[in-house]
């Protein structure tokens, strides 16, 4: 949002933050449903940069216990989008193979265990030796240094030139048109982000040419949209994280106050993983 690369649903002036947890204070005349000291949590809504707030009550999901505080709000945006990538945009079986940019960044971690549990051959790019072992330890069956080789080649030696069922991109602009030359023929391009710009204007003939692929921009904002989808990818992830098949790890806490620190940190790609702020 401060770079202008996401514009808020709601447009500006805004408070950041896309996701949160915390404790029910206060419920509407009309709301049965929740009372005040319940767990709850949520994604995508801005307003998470605060102490208290005001949120709509079917934009919130109960807590269940054995999932902290923490965890949900470290969770809930990133795993919900893994939820929806894996089991709605292209839903994987076992036995497929995926390509994933920015294996190390909070989604890649946490969908990188799920896509594992499920008998995926899970492949995955990074920038660095750290940022590759931090991938492997959450899920990732090859993980490629882009930096030191081109991850077309990369693809084409793991899979033994059999290419990808799909690959996932959070990369955009530096990773396109070369994702498409890693998928099978009938592979999906699913670009749920754009942290290097967004992908550039290409002829939809392009996907012919690279073997009659599908390409979709997707958005939790959109998959979420309706509350019983919401309530099902919540439930979803909040089950694979009680099985104990994907563990959220939280890399770095910052107090709320210290949040020009943290996005500092994120945008020298000093972090890994998920980062939270503590009101």
């Amino acid at each position: 949002h401060r770079s202008g690369l996401y514009q808020p649903p709601g447009g500006f002036p805004l408070i950041p933050g896309s996701e949160a947890a915390g404790v029910v204070v206060e419920v509407g005349a009309d709301i049965d449903w929740l009372k005040p000291g319940d767990r709850i949590a949520y994604a995508v809504t801005t307003g998470a940069y605060a102490e208290q707030r005001v949120i709509a009550a079917d934009r919130v999901v109960k807590v269940p216990d054995g999932i902290s505080d923490e965890q949900a709000a470290a969770m809930m945006l990133k795993g919900m989008t893994a939820e929806y990538l894996l089991r709605r945009t292209f839903k994987v079986k076992a036995g497929d193979t995926i390509l994933f940019h920015a294996a190390a960044g909070g989604v890649g971690l946490i969908l990188g265990q799920w896509a594992k549990h499920l008998g995926v051959t899970v492949i995955g790019t990074a920038s660095s030796a750290d940022k590759i072992e931090l991938a492997k330890a959450h899920g990732f069956d090859h993980v490629i240094n882009y930096r030191e080789q081109d991850f077309v080649a990369g693809v084409l030696a793991i899979t033994g030139g059999k290419k990808c069922d799909v690959v996932y991109d959070s990369v955009g602009n530096d990773t396109f048109p070369a994702s498409l030359d890693c998928l099978k023929p009938l592979g999906m391009f699913a670009s749920f982000g754009q942290s290097s710009g967004p992908v550039p204007p290409f002829s939809m003939s392009l996907l012919a040419q690279k073997g009659s692929l599908f390409a979709t921009r997707p958005t939790l904002f959109v998959y979420n949209a309706r509350r019983e989808y919401l309530e099902a990818s919540a439930a979803a992830l909040f089950e694979i994280v009680l099985s104990g098949a994907v563990k959220i790890k939280i890399n770095q806490r910052y107090a709320l106050e210290d949040a020009g620190r943290a996005h500092s940190d994120l945008e020298g790609r000093r972090t890994t993983g998920t980062t939270i702020l503590i009101p």
